[in-house]
């Protein structure tokens, strides 16, 4: 009866191998799930996080470590330091090549141009949904190109290449201002670092500067002469008036002497004795009065007293 019940119940035994491989399953396993449901978001980047179940979420992930739902979210990294774009005319890849436009008058103009920008962490989940990692292609270079175009074809060749350029660059970084804050970027800068015309149109240009220059260097020399010849009319006129002012008050010193004399005709008498020598005490006037006079009573001096006789 024992040995009946002992078959028809027979002992399950697990062997040590089987064991050991079921224990590295679950830790495997265990591994994967910790894997799909942990995310570190490594410095400089910020993280979109899309689920399986409701889309592209909200809330971008922002640097460091982040817990997910396994095999149903998943992330993708943006890069949001600063990034540049370039193009150049010594660059041969794809669409970035120099920039080729239109001045103000026609003319063709070569432009290289670097742009700087980053993506906007605050909205970088927008970024995802609507452009996606491929922006630079779809949205970067094409509207760089245009908004070249756009700003040099608002100046002449002459003022981009001499006064102009950094108007034209300020025209580009607002346009291009916008449009990037349009698509969740953020623009830096816009470097124009090299504008090209044709050689011809360059001489030309340059000739046309350097007879500007002369102009207004002989312009300049001729309002030189003519501020001299104004000087010297008012230096004329100042001496002029100043002469006429000596004359008319030499004429009123005359005028006063010659009524002072006929008021007074001693003076006369006064004045000759005056500028005769201080040695000479007696003079012979010619009048009509034949006399002498004393000097010393004419001047006030002390003289010897001399008497006047009369012939």
């Amino acid at each position: 009866m024992t040995d009946q019940k002992s078959r028809a119940t027979p002992k399950l035994t697990v062997r040590p191998n089987r064991r050991a491989a079921l224990l590295l399953g679950g830790l495997l396993i265990a591994g994967v799930l910790v894997a799909q449901s942990v995310k570190v978001v490594p410095a400089g980047y910020v993280g979109v996080a899309f689920s399986a179940l409701t889309g592209v979420k909200g809330q971008p992930l922002q640097e460091g470590v982040h817990f997910l739902v396994p095999f149903v979210d998943h992330v993708t990294l943006y890069d949001a330091r600063l990034q540049e774009v370039t193009l150049a005319h010594n660059i041969q890849d794809g669409d970035e090549g120099a920039i080729r436009a239109r001045s103000k008058e026609g003319l063709e103009i070569t432009a290289d141009v670097t742009v700087q920008f980053r993506v906007d962490r605050a909205k970088a989940a927008q970024l995802h949904k609507e452009l996606g990692r491929d922006y630079v292609r779809t949205v970067i270079r094409p509207q760089v190109r245009s908004k070249v175009r756009d700003a040099i074809g608002q100046f002449s060749a002459a003022d981009i290449i001499s006064t102009q350029r950094q108007q034209v660059e300020a025209s580009i970084t607002n346009a291009l201002r916008q449009v990037f804050e349009q698509n969740n970027l953020t623009l830096d800068s816009v470097l124009l670092r090299e504008l090209r015309i044709p050689d011809s149109v360059a001489k030309a240009i340059e000739q046309k500067q350097t007879a500007e220059q002369q102009v207004a260097v002989e312009r300049n020399k001729l309002q030189q002469a003519n501020i001299a010849a104004q000087r010297q009319v008012v230096e004329a006129e100042g001496a002029a008036k100043a002469s006429i002012a000596r004359a008319r008050g030499e004429a009123e010193a005359l005028s006063l002497r010659g009524r002072a004399l006929r008021e007074n005709p001693q003076l006369i008498q006064l004045t000759v004795a005056e500028k005769l020598s201080p040695g000479i005490q007696t003079v012979m006037l010619p009048s009509s009065g034949n006399f002498l006079l004393d000097v010393g009573t004419l001047t006030g001096r002390a003289a010897t007293p001399a008497a006047a006789t009369r012939p």
